[in-house]
């Protein structure tokens, strides 16, 4: 059971709306991350920039940085 409660309902939120639309269209749900995070939208759109930024500059070829998920989460014990 979470600590924080997770919100998966917008609430009439737009910016949750948004948010919520675009990660069940890539996911096909909500990531657990993403809920906590609801909480607060303006840290959640945030955070969301800060990952596509970072997924986006081309730093890391797409396969190694798909090969970087897959190992932290082997480590943190999550599913991928």
């Amino acid at each position: 059971m979470p600590r924080v409660k997770e919100i998966d309902d917008a609430r009439g939120d737009p910016v949750l709306e948004e948010l919520f639309a675009r990660e069940r269209a890539m996911h096909g749900d909500l990531l657990n991350p993403t809920k906590v995070m609801a909480h607060c939208p303006p840290i959640l759109r945030a955070a969301k920039m800060l990952s596509a930024s970072i997924a986006q500059s081309g730093t890391l070829p797409r396969g190694l940085a798909a090969l970087v998920s897959l190992r932290v989460a082997a480590i943190n014990g999550c599913p991928f």
